[in-house]
């Protein structure tokens, strides 16, 4: 033993009980801290999170009479297999900003929420939709399929519109928990190319978006329509006696209330996965997104087998790509700091997404309005709400993915198309401090209350310093940068959109910035600061954050 090692027990030894204590109590309060700073959770929601109440038993049957087989390639339906070949896509790590959306049958009737269908049959809304559309012995569900019309829907307009909005890549709603596929499907005949647009709209769009040069995936909340539509007693009893709507044997296997037995949910599981398949195959998807309804730990067979399946393709076709789910979906140890083969994707910010710097890959989704799906009420955020938003998010190493809400006709708001626009002319002009770009070593300038809301980036040996807000006037302080603080002495300093360098002055208190006569956008603007010492690409190939104490 060193005398290095002897000096440390004794140390350890020396210490009273009471110390331990508080030293033990001190690193429990790190450890809780820097959960919360990088939102390391797993699966916390009580019950079933939406997803179907089966057990491993029924799940591992459906698996085993899947009559679709995983091609070959490197990837097997198991965990080291994942573990040992996936890694996330180049095109993810860089593009730091795309766009989601949520299009559907909900869409028509545009009220309360894109829960449309889970509310009109339960007390919430059953009044209202009695009132406007009639009792759903009369007007079901279902019977908004004809209204979903798509009828002014140009998916050119909606690609263009994606790319001058700066976003890198578009994933839409193939399927919310509705079970409307928006594709030709011949796993599920109820879809919008047999009915109510009568148009392929997950084709159409995946071509139009490619075109402006754009990543296009697709998000599936399919697992979650198993048990999405829960009526209250009285109705049930009701619909059931007339054999009408959600009893009719027609749409039994649709609404999936009439049977919820062992056999009726592996049969649903069986064709997920087949939904899935088709996905993959027609679209050649870029990133297949999952929501809440995978999480539970007893569907792993079928995240498996579809990763293995999906990954194997995409070897075929010679394409980066990756699964991303929520919470701790793909991290058998139930903790998202150790996800596999899997991007994370936290819903909504400040409500779920990380309050600090989480290096690897992440994403979180968050509604450009008060829904997700259109409704006719929906307040729409302000451009500079946005910007301030994708700013934080970047600065902590995350990407955004911003949700918009078309209408049922096809058309995109102009409220949120004006939203997008602006955002696009913000990028054009401070994209560099976006696009991949990394974490610093810290997020923020941690100025006092009233200060300036400064978001730091940080490409190659250049540090952006984002200032959020209205603009500061002659000139601007950052006392993160202040001479002694960081490594290194500042060489220049430029503002993106502004022509030649701007004179600054560095001292122990900070460095002061004299900025331009004039503006050369709204709503942020970025600094490029030159000559300091940068913390090294904080991307991993697996997505998973950097062990504790790295940079």
């Amino acid at each position: 033993m060193t005398h290095r090692s002897i000096a440390a027990l004794l140390a350890v030894a020396l210490v009273s009980p009471v110390a331990r204590a508080q030293q033990a109590e001190d690193a429990a309060a790190v450890a809780a801290a820097r959960k919360v700073q990088i939102a390391d959770t797993g699966n916390e929601t009580k019950g079933f999170d939406m997803a179907p109440e089966t057990t491993l038993k029924v799940v591992e049957a459906a698996v085993a009479a899947l009559p679709e087989k995983i091609p070959p390639g490197p990837f097997q339906p198991t965990w080291d297999s994942l573990k040992a070949n996936y890694h996330v896509p180049q095109w993810f790590t860089e593009a730091k900003f795309g766009i989601f959306m949520h299009w559907g049958l909900y869409s028509v009737p545009a009220h309360h929420n894109e829960w449309y269908e889970k509310h009109m049959y339960s007390n919430a809304e059953l009044g209202w939709h009695s009132e406007h559309f009639g009792a759903p012995e009369v007007f079901g569900y279902k019977d908004f399929i004809p209204l979903f019309t798509a009828a002014k829907w140009d998916p050119d307009a909606w690609a263009l519109l994606f790319k001058e909005s700066g976003a890198k890549f578009v994933i839409p709603t193939a399927q919310h928990h509705d079970n409307f596929s928006l594709w030709d499907s011949q796993a599920n005949p109820i879809n919008a190319k047999n009915m109510g647009p009568h148009r392929d709209l997950i084709g159409d769009l995946s071509v139009a978006v490619r075109k402006q040069g754009l990543k296009f995936g697709v998000s599936n909340h399919g697992i979650e329509a198993f048990q999405f539509v829960n009526p209250t007693p009285q109705l049930a009893a009701e619909l059931k006696a007339k054999g009408v709507d959600l009893y009719d044997p027609k749409w039994a296997d649709w609404y999936h209330v009439a049977d919820r037995s062992d056999e009726a949910c592996e049969k649903f599981l069986i064709n997920w996965i087949a939904r899935n398949v088709e996905l993959v195959d027609k679209y050649q998807p870029d990133m297949l997104w999952f929501d809440n309804g995978v999480d539970m730990r007893y569907l792993d067979p079928l995240k498996l087998w579809i990763a293995a399946y999906y990954y194997n393709r995409a070897s075929e076709w010679g394409k980066e790509v990756s699964i991303s789910t929520k919470k701790a979906a793909y991290a058998p140890s139930g903790t998202n700091t150790q996800t596999i083969g899997s991007i994370i994707d936290f819903e909504k910010i400040g409500a779920r997404s990380p309050a600090g710097i989480r290096t690897g890959a992440w994403q979180v989704d968050q509604p450009i309005g008060s829904t997700w799906g259109y409704t006719s009420d929906m307040k729409v955020s302000a451009p500079g709400s946005i910007i301030s938003a994708l700013v934080d998010t970047v600065s902590k190493n995350g990407t955004l993915l911003l949700n918009i809400s078309p209408k049922a006709d096809g058309t995109i708001p102009d409220e949120q198309q004006s939203t997008l626009r602006d955002v696009g002319g913000w990028l054009a002009t401070n994209g560099e401090a976006i696009y991949a770009t990394h974490n610093w070593i810290q997020f923020s300038d941690n100025q006092p209350r009233g200060g300036l809301n400064v978001r730091y980036t940080v490409k190659g040996e250049n540090l952006y310093a984002i200032i959020v807000g209205n603009w500061p006037g002659a000139t601007a302080k950052f006392q993160s940068l202040a001479a002694g603080k960081v490594e290194g002495k500042v060489g220049t300093v430029t503002m993106l959109g502004a022509a030649g360098d701007l004179r600054f002055d560095q001292t122990a208190e900070g460095l002061t910035v004299t900025l331009p006569d004039k503006a050369p956008s709204k709503y942020a603007y970025t600094l490029k600061i030159t000559g300091l010492k940068m913390n090294a690409d904080t991307a991993t190939k697996d997505g998973n954050p950097l062990p504790a104490g790295k940079p």
